[in-house]
């Protein structure tokens, strides 16, 4: 009914919850035939009518803990009894346990070794209503950092996958993860699905005076907060861990607050590692539980009622009393997650179908996801609204719908996909290479990281499969593994195109330095490249100036290349054929105003003048134009880019003793595209009459020119 119950981020509530909370009487446990006979809680008294806040009422609430500490030592004695067998089991236990396992696998078809148990003062399991249709679910999420915002997609992915409700998701973040998951939410645009964030960082106060050695270090204490974080007016939440895969609808799940009675506020499922029992070896100490302890990877809050019952003051204070003996926090418990490559070879009975739906999810088709639910109104989405409207106005008999609808598709993405890490330079000339591919052109990513050692901005279009190839490349690479200025945003595959340009704006987008030199991944850049136009920076006035700074360009049609280390040495492959000015042969147009005839005796810089079809590799300021996404797969795209820099009056200067050399590989799809289909050419040449009839109106009397120069080339 849970899916998988597991987490990383566990907090004092694990272990402590049932302490002060002694009005938890359902506890819901997915534990395949595992069985735990109904034990009774003593109800909470009325704590809402007695004010906390001078040292009377403080004392009344420790004299009330120091009860319900003594109920609970009883409860932990039941624990630890071994349970009953099945024959010794009173017949109607053996009835309400398959009631509960029907309920659970309703509209499943499988899962019959599960059951839901439950512990509770209630000897009887009534069928409730099923969760309405178009009922709200909300789900609250703790996730931090680079690896947590990529490990809730799976999550997000089994969760849209099973449910036929409207989903609002509360995501208490820091910046990284806010920054990746809104954009990758906004880009999802997934029907009846509202998102907020909340800042963590505004958190840390309440939580970081309690000392904490488990790996998710402070964020694993949010949860406690979350009464006090999430909307006044939310009166129950489901709180999941990030690395959790569910297995069915979480309206399931929904629907056993339904089951919650008087002032029940809490629902967890038992552990099921045997590890805090605290009889795995001799002098074995874990931290101290009931039984086996609880899970926090799923939690069901019935908020309203926490607040009534001043969960605030009586976290706090079972907090302090227990840090006095414990001296600090160290929980983890569960036994099957995903958070390592080897938790995918643990042995357990389960482990095939809990592995078999995680790597499913792991790289599922998320665009699948974008499915509308019928017969429930949701809220207004003005982005999506706008794109349907847009779409609209396109005629489908146009020969070159495709290449214009193209232009408006949204592309779900993930931003920083791998850890990053950047420290500005205090002197404002740092430069990042920008670059984009897809999957047959990974085989690049060492080369050029062993070329350049600044940041470096890519755009990868992969399927949500090859993402996942793409993550354990990375993985396996030190080259790669070894760089932590590298950001890695996956725009993820959609439409028959290749959105080169749009791939490019995404990654000039989350350049974080104040110049970024324009590349494409098959090219190579001499080793000293970075610090030579860090250099050139404040040589030449870029702060203050609008400058294009242009890379002449070569190519080799060797795989295997001794790379030149210097001007001089490629001057020598020049003359030998070892290497070519790039495209001399086939695009010739493409890079002739670079002059390299100059360029071979040049010892300064010299500008140079734009002509028809120039596409040079230049670095400029972080806020230049972006690209023009009507430009998809071959032809044109960097050549409306350059135009707009010269419309824009940039100028063009070429760098004496800069250059890049482009690698061999097999052609493209596109281009054999290009090649191969008359209507490819035709449309590709409307798009460019398209462009060039904006540009006039954009920039008037000055943008003739290229109209012009495209006419007499």
């Amino acid at each position: 009914m849970l899916g998988m119950c597991r987490g990383r981020r566990k907090f004092l509530v694990a272990s402590l919850a049932l302490l002060f909370i002694p009005a938890l009487t359902w506890l819901y446990l997915s534990v395949g035939s595992f069985q735990v006979k109904p034990l009774p809680l003593s109800p909470l008294e009325a704590l809402s009518s007695t004010p906390v806040g001078g040292a009377g009422e403080r004392q009344a609430l420790e004299l009330r803990v120091r009860v319900v500490e003594e109920e609970n030592r009883a409860l932990r004695r039941e624990l630890s009894r071994p349970p009953r067998s099945p024959s010794a089991q009173h017949p109607s236990n053996n009835h309400r346990g398959n009631q509960s396992r029907t309920h659970s696998e309703e509209g499943t078809g499988d899962n019959e070794s599960q059951k839901a148990v439950t512990v509770g003062n209630s000897s009887d399991c009534v069928r409730h209503p099923v969760v309405d249709k178009c009922e709200t679910i909300h789900v609250a999420i703790v996730c931090a950092g680079y690896n947590a915002s990529r490990d809730v997609v799976t999550l997000v992915k089994s969760v849209l996958f099973h449910r036929r409700n409207p989903l609002h998701f509360h995501f208490i973040t820091d910046s990284i993860a806010q920054q990746i998951l809104s954009s990758l939410f906004h880009t999802w645009m997934v029907p009846a699905v509202r998102v907020d964030f909340y800042d963590a960082d505004e958190l840390k106060s309440e939580v970081s005076w309690i000392p904490n050695k488990h790996y998710s270090g402070i964020y694993g204490l949010m949860k406690l907060v979350l009464t006090k974080t999430l909307p006044s007016d939310l009166q129950r939440v489901i709180v999941l861990d990030t690395d959790i895969t569910f297995a069915t609808d979480i309206a399931e799940l929904w629907a056993v607050f339904h089951k919650f009675k008087g002032q029940q506020v809490l629902g967890l499922v038992e552990n099921q590692s045997d590890w805090y029992l605290g009889n795995l070896w001799k002098n074995h100490r874990p931290w101290p539980a009931l039984g086996r302890g609880f899970n926090t990877g799923v939690i069901l809050l019935l908020l309203d009622r926490l607040r009534k019952l001043r969960w605030e003051q009586m976290w706090r204070l079972t907090a302090e009393r227990e840090l006095m003996s414990m001296l600090s926090t160290s929980l983890a418990d569960q036994v099957i997650h995903w958070n390592s490559p080897k938790k995918l070879r643990v042995k357990n009975k389960h482990v095939e179908f809990f592995r078999n739906l995680y790597l499913t999810f792991l790289e599922y088709d998320g665009n699948l996801l974008r499915r509308e639910l019928f017969g429930c109104p949701s809220e207004a989405d003005h982005n999506s609204e706008n794109l349907q409207k847009t779409l609209s106005e396109l005629d489908e008999d146009d020969p070159c719908y495709e290449f214009r609808r193209e232009r408006f598709t949204v592309h779900r993405t993930h931003l920083y996909f791998l850890h990053y890490e950047y420290k500005p330079s205090s002197d404002n000339t740092d430069v990042t290479l920008v670059a984009q591919l897809s999957m047959d052109r990974l085989q690049m990513l060492e080369a050029i990281c062993k070329h350049w050692e600044g940041p470096i901005s890519l755009a990868l279009y992969l399927s949500d499969a090859e993402a996942q190839q793409f993550l354990r490349y990375a993985q396996g690479s030190e080259v790669l593994m070894s760089r932590g200025n590298v950001g890695y945003h996956i725009v993820y595959k959609e439409g028959q195109f290749y959105p080169v340009n749009l791939l490019r704006n995404v990654a000039m987008r989350h350049v974080n330095t104040p110049y970024m030199f324009l590349s494409d991944i098959d090219f190579l850049p001499m080793y000293s490249l970075y610090e030579y136009l860090r250099k050139s920076v404040v040589q030449l006035d870029m702060a203050n100036t609008k400058k294009a700074l242009v890379v002449p360009a070569f190519e080799t049609l060797r795989y295997r290349l001794s790379y030149p280390k210097s001007k001089a040495e490629l001057l020598s492959q020049l003359d030998m054929g070892t290497l070519f000015t790039f495209r001399y042969h086939v695009w010739t147009k493409g890079h002739a105003p670079t002059n390299f005839a100059k360029w071979r005796t040049a010892t300064t810089p010299y500008r140079v003048q734009w002509e028809a079809d120039f596409e040079p590799y230049v670095m400029v300021r972080r806020d230049s134009p972006e690209y023009d996404r009507r430009f998809v797969g071959f032809g044109w795209n960097k050549v409306a880019h350059i135009m707009e820099l010269d419309a824009q009056e940039y100028e063009f200067v070429v760098l004496p003793n800069a250059f890049m050399i482009h690698m061999p590989h097999a052609p493209s799809f596109d281009i054999t595209k290009f090649r191969s289909n008359k209507q490819y050419r035709v449309c590709l040449k409307t798009l460019k009459e398209e462009f060039q009839q904006n540009m006039s109106r954009r920039y008037g009397f000055a943008a003739l020119k290229y109209m012009t120069a495209e006419n007499n080339s």
